[in-house]
């Protein structure tokens, strides 16, 4: 399968070879990278965890729609945009009745994000990183934050291969889990 194979390139890499080739293969691998991220945004303006898994898919089919029709250049960030607009549009839907103009930080796909908003959202998952074992959070640092494959991450930090991957889905997991349960307390 092409995604293990490539985990080691850059987003920029990814789309590249997804414009040349328009496999959807590249963008699965590219938003597999993004699933956790997504996960918490969704988290963040929804507060429920199947709405949030069902808006990452719902982004999902956009993105890959919408790169299929456009190029995009940094796609973290519109991703981000993606992402934050979509669930600010449900959040939107659910109180009928409510302009866009009237909504908190509303943000066309087109802006910047708000870098001190990206620079929250990394704070607060390096604190939920800090919360994983040793381990975990080795693999999940070296795999989505510094883009390593899986091979790579062996070698560099003797684990054999089954245990980084069983590392890194552990890792998402207890995050996932972290996050839900900050979100959790923040509503009470």
């Amino acid at each position: 399968m092409k995604s293990s194979s490539h985990t080691h390139l850059t987003d920029q890499e990814i789309l590249k070879h997804f414009y040349a080739d328009r496999s959807n293969e590249w963008l699965g691998s590219l938003l597999e990278r993004y699933t956790l991220l997504l996960y918490g945004v969704s988290m963040k303006y929804l507060k429920n965890p199947e709405e949030a898994r069902d808006a990452v898919q719902q982004i999902f089919l956009k993105v890959i729609t919408e790169l299929h029709k456009y190029e995009v250049s940094y796609f973290s960030s519109w991703i981000y945009m993606i992402t934050k607009n979509h669930c600010l549009m449900l959040i939107r839907n659910r109180k009928h009745g409510i302009s866009v103009d009237e909504m908190k930080d509303p943000v066309s796909e087109t802006e910047d994000p708000d870098p001190l908003k990206e620079e929250g959202m990394v704070r607060e998952l390096n604190e939920a990183l800090s919360h994983l074992n040793s381990e975990q959070r080795t693999c999940i640092r070296k795999f989505y934050l510094e883009k390593k494959s899986y091979q790579l991450i062996a070698s560099e930090t003797g684990f054999t291969l089954e245990k980084v991957k069983s590392h890194i889905q552990n890792g998402k997991r207890n995050l996932r889990l972290l996050l839900e349960k900050k979100l959790d307390q923040f509503e009470k």
